[in-house]
């Protein structure tokens, strides 16, 4: 089938009929993804106080874990010097060779496409508003055709899970004074979990995992394993969008948390 640009009605950017606060939404959105762009971009620069290891609790934050490159302390993968590769004209933190995968897997995403589109793209800004475009294209052409990578992106965001799953656990395991590990609760342990299970609601909820999970399948009762998983994660994916803004916003006060611990300004409680 031949493709067709369609050209609009062209109106004045914001021009509507609509009677209603149409533009509160677009503006919370810009906002805040504003909000979580400078204050991440700035966090992965610092490259320091991104390891909380102190009154027996061990926290690492979500914008560098997998922790390849770090302080000894922190056990990374690789070795505490930065690869030999890096651009010396680049300033190096460990949170640059992994934040790519998380980063494209929520700016690909299908309910945050239509979100910032809307917001920063006025495109349009709302439901019968007036758009600065006369055009509309979709996605078929560079660069907004890069958007169908979603799904190869979904495969890393998953593995991203497990790892920080393993956090998770070992924000339960203190070191005692003499060296031996134990069980044990801190505020932090609550903080990273909490992040986890955000995490997990929000990509276990994308609409290519639900896909995955139940898609080209012509008759359910013959696959019910495969039938329930997808009922799951279809009840996930309902509430997407929901998902996606307090699992946002926690993996920032994540960060934040592990990075205040570490830089003795805030006191990481301990509960048990």
């Amino acid at each position: 089938m031949a493709r067709q640009d369609i050209p609009l009605e062209q109106v004045s950017v914001g021009v509507t009929a609509r009677k209603d606060n149409w533009w509160i939404k677009p503006l919370l959105v810009f906002l805040g993804f504003s909000t979580f762009i400078v204050y991440s971009t700035w966090a992965a620069f610092q490259n320091a106080d991104y390891f909380f290891n102190g009154n027996g609790a061990q926290y690492l934050s979500p914008f560098y874990s997998p922790l390849l490159y770090g302080q000894a302390d922190a056990h990374p993968v690789f070795g505490t010097e930065h690869p030999a590769w890096w651009p010396g004209w680049l300033p190096f933190s460990p949170a640059l060779l992994i934040l790519w995968a998380p980063g494209g897997f929520r700016f690909t995403c299908y309910y945050y496409r239509g979100a910032y589109y809307k917001s920063f793209w006025l495109d349009p800004p709302a439901c019968a508003v007036g758009e600065p475009r006369k055009g509309y294209r979709g996605e078929q052409k560079l660069p907004l055709i890069l958007q169908n990578i979603h799904r190869y992106f979904l495969y890393v965001a998953l593995l991203f899970i497990v790892i920080l799953t393993y956090d998770a656990v070992i924000s339960f395991i203190f070191v005692n004074p003499d060296g031996t590990k134990s069980f044990g609760i801190g505020i932090g342990s609550f903080v990273i979990t909490i992040n986890v299970i955000l995490l997990s609601g929000y990509t276990l909820g994308c609409h290519s995992f639900r896909h995955m999970v139940g898609g080209k399948l012509d008759c359910f009762s013959k696959n019910p394993v495969r039938a329930k998983s997808w009922e799951c994660v279809t009840c996930l994916n309902s509430k997407h969008m929901t998902w996606a803004w307090f699992s946002l916003f926690w993996v920032g006060f994540t960060d934040l948390y592990v990075r205040l611990c570490a830089a003795g300004i805030w006191t990481d409680w301990r509960i048990l």
